[in-house]
């Protein structure tokens, strides 16, 4: 894509990120999509496991979104950021300890940026989506034993396809959604009516 600039960095670091987003030019919208899933039971949660996910799936949301959201601001213009959560932000998934709490944590820091950010003219929302074919997604729920009853929870009966939670982002990143802030927006199929 013309006029796109690509930095890599661990957003699990908060000095790298913040280093390396320093200097980047304008944003008027954010996706806040890096996740980590390190599955384990609850009584084998590791401390490595705990820091790592919260790193990545909370800290790094707060650190680039106050990054952005400072520059909206600097610059007198409104924006909108969507954060990326699951519908296990609602629900207990075995072995899911960390990885529900990190989400439960994104939803409840959305609704505070949205808070927060409002007055500022910059919109703050989130998509809950269920299990999502991507190369993770693909990893963690491949075994059909595993899959079949999370599956048939699912009342569309089938997991999310990548471009379904992708159009879910657009819709609140544009003006159409001007008036949705501090929304969770399931993309689960149903998931959390069952």
């Amino acid at each position: 894509c013309p006029g796109v600039e690509t930095v890599c960095v661990d957003l699990g670091d908060w000095s790298a990120t913040e280093a390396a987003l320093s200097n980047m030019g304008p944003v008027d919208l954010l996706v806040n999509n890096a996740g980590v899933a390190l599955l384990q039971p609850f009584l084998d949660v590791t401390q490595e496991a705990f820091d790592r996910s919260f790193d990545v799936n909370v800290r790094a949301a707060v650190l680039v979104s106050q990054i952005v959201a400072r520059q909206m601001m600097k610059r007198g213009v409104g924006g909108a950021i969507v954060n990326v959560s699951s519908q296990a932000s609602q629900v207990a998934l075995q072995d899911h300890a960390v990885y529900c709490s990190t989400k439960g944590a994104l939803d409840t820091l959305t609704k505070v940026m949205a808070l927060e950010l409002g007055p500022k003219k910059i919109r703050v929302n989130c998509v809950n989506p269920t299990v999502v074919m991507t190369d993770m997604g693909r990893a963690n729920w491949s075994d059909a034993q595993k899959a079949a009853p999370m599956l048939n929870r699912i009342p569309l009966g089938r997991f999310a396809e990548v471009d379904e939670v992708v159009h879910s982002i657009l819709f609140l990143l544009s003006d159409k959604s001007a008036m949705i802030t501090g929304s969770c927006l399931p993309v689960d199929g149903g998931f959390l009516v069952t």
